[in-house]
């Protein structure tokens, strides 16, 4: 039985090979070998075809998701590239920031600084207004023969700037006890003082 049965399968082989699958080969060869004279190219029209297929068609997407990948990849390295760039310069511009702060924090000591100045100028520039307004008193309370010899040892600068902040009816009463051209002198400066 198994003789028959092994022949039965020799026999559907036999008929399956010289009836179909040699007719098919040959009849591919011819088309093949018709389709090359007419100038037609064979594999990219199959290629052609085989994107239009569904089993063939999900080949080609593993093939497009390939590239697709590889530009999602290369948009990624460049957004990350860009990331990098920013974060530089968002370093470079806190330190710049930071520069900035650290001067305007030396300006504001600086400032501080110069106002405590000023500040220690007018001080002594007030003492020394009382220190020349008690000298001033003290020539007008002096009687004016002794303090018109003194004023006439000073030296012009410094015996105008008394004279100039005396009172009117003591300066008169210095100005009689001087010399009559040195009381002239210093009329006469004491009046090109005033204009």
């Amino acid at each position: 039985m198994n003789e028959q049965n092994d022949k039965k399968t020799k026999n559907k082989f036999q008929w399956f090979l010289y009836v179909v699958l040699i007719p098919l080969l040959f009849a591919i060869f011819i088309g093949l070998v018709v389709a090359q004279v007419a100038g037609v190219n064979v594999f990219e029209k199959a290629k052609e075809i085989s994107t239009k297929l569904p089993f063939a068609a999900s080949a080609n997407s593993e093939t497009k998701s390939g590239k697709s990948l590889k530009k999602y990849e290369d948009k990624i390295v460049d957004l990350q590239a860009e990331i990098e760039n920013k974060n530089a310069e968002l370093t470079q511009l806190q330190s710049k920031i930071d520069s900035q702060d650290t001067e305007k924090n030396q300006l504001l000591l600086e400032q501080k600084r110069l106002q405590d100045e000023i500040t220690e100028l007018k001080q002594i520039q007030e003492k020394n207004k009382k220190a020349f307004s008690e000298i001033v008193r003290t020539y007008e309370t002096m009687s004016a023969k002794n303090a018109a010899p003194i004023i006439l040892n000073m030296n012009d600068k410094e015996a105008l700037k008394i004279l100039s902040n005396m009172k009117s009816d003591v300066l008169a009463k210095v100005m009689e006890k001087m010399p009559a051209d040195r009381a002239a002198k210093y009329t006469e400066l004491l009046s090109a003082n005033t204009n």
